[in-house]
């Protein structure tokens, strides 16, 4: 066993309180408000602070202080607690956390969910949660028969006394509830888990195959009116004025406003809405980006990175790479991408003139509390956010500015009605946030054994945090960390390794996007890793091994990987394999794609992952993760691009924003890695980046042309 202290920057579980009878354990964060309004409030339905319920009946309830948007943290987190208390998992349930300071991230200080975080940041916080409560349901157990709680043990949902006494946890609840919170607890050696670890299907899986889960857009209540806003067509462009008179003859139309997006049309349902959007006459004053557009911005981007830069990372011999036998230069480029969650944004307020209720599928709750109070005129305090359960996110729902948050709330207090704003599809593809696009240009240096000798790499595009609360902490000497990572940190042992960034402004959103700037960085490293294998005449795999000899958990990764897909073995005439690995957010991802040419279209046939995430709290969630994360980074290596003319986005929803079909998908074999870690990494995201270059330099191998550019379905590969 091991003996934990709570972290010095909290006093956890400074206090209990009754709730229907019932045991909560909570935390407190220092000199944040919050614990009082629980403290000897029994009638509370949930106290703010609350992670742990039980019931009378024995029903354990955990609340995720994360969002869950298909990744499985409720599951993944209940199991950390279950496994520490020693309940029957049959009687676990979970709910989503409200917007609250004691739901924060225990290092950063904020509740949010992203950078493949939530089960590593409730590792150890959730764990000592489930055994704070176990103790004293052992406690309370030892105290009604007069024994020492070292005589009693607890067993799936009993506390086990002498001579075979047992008490469920729900008959000692009440009584555990009154007693003090030990300090310190014993968290469980890895060895002795009986859950954590195990294959353990999702709790939620049957309400969403039943299709009772209650998304944002599900959300109902009393005179719910639904509201539908005209955003700039053209990127930066603002109101000037607006005709509403034809919009208001449309029979369920009750009320047109103007927000500081653009303009709001309010009705009694969404086609209604819909109908009084599409009837609106707006003159908009057009800004700095009409004559934006991707062609330009390219070429602009394309001669800053000849330019001299800010350094990211510099060389320790700059001139070393004008000695080299051999040099490979080579230009890069990606494009815009839009998020396209399956479930469009959807925000819901009830405005109340001195308090607000906001519902919504929130990755930053804290920050859109805050904006979403300030919207009102209000304070935080006075805003409940219920944290919605959403259809997709992959970072469209962590946006520091909230905008869809802001726009629902000036519109709820504009009209005084509940209301539900709802962007389209067609209203975020066309006028939201991307990631950004990026020109990449690498030089690199061999020697005449085929080694490498120097490397200049030099990166163009927008930051994703200049301009954001987060800017102080991210960006330094003017090198923004999201567009660096994966190329200045690279394990790669480079000799004489330069990273330049160059971040220029433009009017177009940009926000972070599944695996951030690993998104566009490993595409970039790992074909050109692959092109300079072939230029020393080297197998790809082994040329990698080599130059991650310092690391040996991505070898294991990339031997895994190898090994499983058949490397070096045989294929089918008109097929061919290709490689890649990672490592992003903590773990370590490789994979071999297996493609072929199809009437001049790119197939891909089979991936074969591995992954590295560290001790595996849920292999099942992890395997579905790592499968996700592959179809979403084929759909962007395939399909997906937004482009600009005369700043105007040209697509709108999946007919032109293609994402990967059905009949695309290939068959994904996902082994995950033994690695004796004793805490896990991140899962949701790390499996995205290699698949791109992965099918990449499987086209390679089959065609003998390399690809530069994303989408790889854009290309001619005759």
């Amino acid at each position: 066993m091991k003996t934990t202290a709570n972290p010095s920057r909290r006093t956890f579980l400074k206090a209990t309180a009754a709730l229907s009878g019932g045991l909560v354990i909570a935390f407190w964060l220092p000199g944040r408000r919050g614990l009082a309004r629980a403290q000897g409030a029994p009638k509370a339905p949930i106290p703010p602070n609350a992670f742990l319920r039980i019931a009378k009946d024995g029903t354990v309830t955990v609340m995720v202080k994360n969002l869950e948007f298909g990744q499985g943290v409720t599951t993944a987190l209940p199991m950390l607690v279950a496994e520490e208390l020693e309940c029957d998992w049959s009687r676990v349930r979970a709910e989503l956390a409200p917007a609250a300071p004691e739901y924060a991230h225990t290092a950063f200080g904020m509740q949010m969910t992203g950078g493949s975080m939530s089960v590593g940041d409730s590792w150890t916080q959730l764990r000592t949660v489930g055994a704070q409560a176990r103790t004293m349901l052992v406690a309370a157990a030892a105290a009604q028969w007069k024994v020492k709680p070292e005589a009693c043990r607890a067993e799936k949902g009993f506390v086990i006394g002498p001579g075979g006494k047992k008490a469920s946890f729900g008959s000692l609840a009440e009584a555990a509830a009154k007693l003090p919170a030990p300090e310190k607890v014993a968290l469980k050696d890895p060895k002795q888990f009986k859950l954590i670890g195990k294959p353990t299907r999702r709790l939620d899986s049957v309400e969403r195959i039943e299709a009772k889960t209650v998304f944002g857009l599900d959300v109902k209540r009393p005179g719910l009116h639904t509201a539908l806003v005209a955003h700039p067509p053209v990127v930066g462009a603002r109101v000037a004025k607006f005709d509403a008179q034809k919009v208001r003859g449309i029979a369920g139309v009750t009320h047109v406003v103007q927000t500081s997006l653009g303009v709001a049309v309010v009705a009694k349902n969404f086609w209604a809405a819909k109908k009084g959007r599409d009837a609106l006459e707006i003159e908009w004053e057009a800004g700095p980006g009409a004559t934006l557009s991707s062609e330009g911005l390219r070429a602009e981007y394309a001669a800053l990175a000849r330019q001299p830069g800010p350094m990211a990372k510099k060389a320790a011999d700059p001139n070393a790479i004008k000695a080299a036998a051999k040099t490979v230069v080579a230009e890069y480029e990606v494009p815009f991408l839009a998020h396209a969650p399956m479930e469009p944004l959807n925000c819901t307020v009830e405005y109340r003139g001195d308090s607000a209720e906001v519902w919504c599928g929130s990755q930053f709750q804290t920050v859109d509390q805050a904006a979403a109070a300030k919207a009102m005129g209000l304070t935080p305090d006075k805003v409940t956010l219920h944290t919605m359960p959403a259809g997709g996110g992959f970072g469209r729902r962590a946006n520091p500015a909230s905008d869809y948050v802001v726009e629902a709330c000036e519109i709820a207090k504009s009209v005084k009605v509940p209301v539900k704003t709802v962007w389209t599809r067609e209203d975020d593809v066309r006028g939201g946030y991307y990631r950004p696009m990026y020109v990449h240009r690498v030089e690199a240096g061999l020697d005449a054994k085929g080694a490498i000798v120097g490397w200049n790499h030099a990166i163009v595009g927008q930051s994703i945090i200049a301009g954001t609360a987060f800017e102080p902490f991210l960006v330094k000497e003017g090198i923004d960390h999201t567009s660096v990572e994966g190329v200045s940190d690279t394990p790669y042992d480079i000799p004489n390794l330069a990273v330049t960034l160059h971040s220029p402004k433009s009017p177009v959103t940009t926000l972070w996007w599944r695996s951030v700037g690993h998104s566009h960085t490993a595409f970039v490293m790992e074909t050109m890793i692959d092109e300079l294998a072939a230029a020393a005449g080297e197998d790809p795999l082994a040329f990698r091994r080599k130059l991650l000899a310092k690391h040996p958990r991505v070898v294991a990764t990339l031997d895994l990987a190898a090994r499983k897909a058949g490397w070096g073995t045989a294929l089918p005439q008109g097929r061919a394999r290709g490689i890649a690995v990672h490592e992003s957010f903590g773990s370590v991802c490789a994979q071999v794609a297996e493609v072929s040419l199809e009437k001049g279209e790119v197939k891909v046939h089979r991936v074969v992952a591995a992954f590295d995430c560290g001790l595996v709290v849920n292999p099942m969630t992890v395997e579905a993760q790592v499968q996700g994360a592959i179809a979403f980074g084929l759909s962007a290596a395939l399909h997906s691009a937004i482009t600009i003319k005369d700043g105007k986005v040209q697509q709108s929803n999946f007919h032109d924003y293609r994402v990967l079909r059905l009949s695309e998908m290939p068959k994904v074999e996902v082994h995950i890695v033994s690695s004796g870690a004793d805490k896990p990494t991140g899962v949701g995201e790390p499996a995205t980046p290699p698949i791109a270059p992965a099918v990449a330099n499987a086209l390679f191998a089959l065609t003998g042309k390399r690809a530069r550019s994303l989408p790889l379905g854009k290309t001619s590969w005759a």
